[in-house]
């Protein structure tokens, strides 16, 4: 028994070892410049999970989901539809080196996507998917719609994938330590990290504001009235009657306060809209 206490104890010792070693791996980095709407924030990035490997990651899975939508016949079903969400798209994509130059070169796509569910997303890299729910139900204009795309472009901007991606594999190292020691191993990788991250788990308060923060600044050098994200979430929490509120309001603080944020956001970024909308 006293052997065996003995063994675990070093086990636990070793285990908590590794995972202070991880987390001391870990780098606070700036992903993207402040923009004219200031976000600061440090974020922490694990070096088990790099930049270029999550992109290759994500153009992967990217791809094989529009092939089965392709297969199932809703990919791109309306051309016009396809045909405006791309121009708005390719607006904001203009605009993107405002906050990191080199997303300028990423290999941006953008598809249309058949849905009854009110959602957009963009994966790491830029591979964006807007679904027919959403534009059938919220019916945005096309600056309500420049506010949802700009939004999740700056989720990958600001690599929130990546941020919470990092903090699952540590998580998952130290469960792995603690496999080792009880006798129940874990494993994980990183496509279903991504996935899991991706689709599952919701994005923190504090990334969904940066989001917000960055897609009206990105709407408004893009020749969009900022002030339009304000409208587009009003008429997203309202969506059926707020019994069940869509996806992507399910980490936001209260209406009142995200209310009062995007317009301080927008009034800040109005001056560019205004002269975008000059030069245009």
């Amino acid at each position: 028994m006293h052997k065996k206490y003995l063994l675990l104890r070093r086990l636990s010792t070793a285990g908590v070892l590794s995972v202070v070693t991880v987390l001391a791996a870990c780098t606070a980095v700036q992903t993207t410049g402040s923009g004219a709407v200031g976000v600061e924030r440090k974020q922490y990035m694990s070096g088990m999970v790099s930049e270029a490997a999550l992109q290759q990651e994500a153009a992967q899975q990217y791809s094989s989901l529009m092939s089965k939508a392709k297969a199932q016949g809703a990919l791109d079903q309306d051309a016009t539809q396809t045909a405006r969400v791309k121009k708005i798209a390719n607006r904001l994509i203009q605009q993107v080196g405002t906050f990191r130059p080199d997303a300028s070169s990423w290999k941006w796509e953008v598809h249309v996507l058949k849905s009854d569910d009110v959602n957009a997303w963009c994966m790491p890299g830029g591979k964006i998917a807007v679904y027919t729910g959403l534009i059938r139900q919220i019916k945005p204009t096309d600056a309500e719609l420049a506010a949802v795309i700009g939004h999740e472009m700056a989720h990958a901007l600001r690599e929130h994938t990546r941020e919470q991606v990092s903090q699952q594999m540590t998580t998952n190292i130290g469960l792995s330590v603690l496999g080792a020691v009880t006798g129940m191993p874990a494993t994980a990788d990183l496509g279903g990290a991504l996935s899991k991250v991706m689709f599952t788990l919701p994005n923190s308060r504090t990334a969904e504001a940066e989001a917000d923060r960055i897609g009206v600044e990105l709407a408004a050098r893009a020749g969009y009235d900022p002030r339009a994200a304000v409208t587009l979430w009003q008429k997203m929490g309202a969506l059926g009657g707020g019994s069940q509120q869509p996806e992507f309001l399910s980490t936001h603080p209260s209406a009142a306060s995200r209310t009062a944020d995007l317009t301080e956001a927008a009034n800040k970024v109005l001056p560019l809209y205004q002269q975008s909308a000059k030069a245009g």
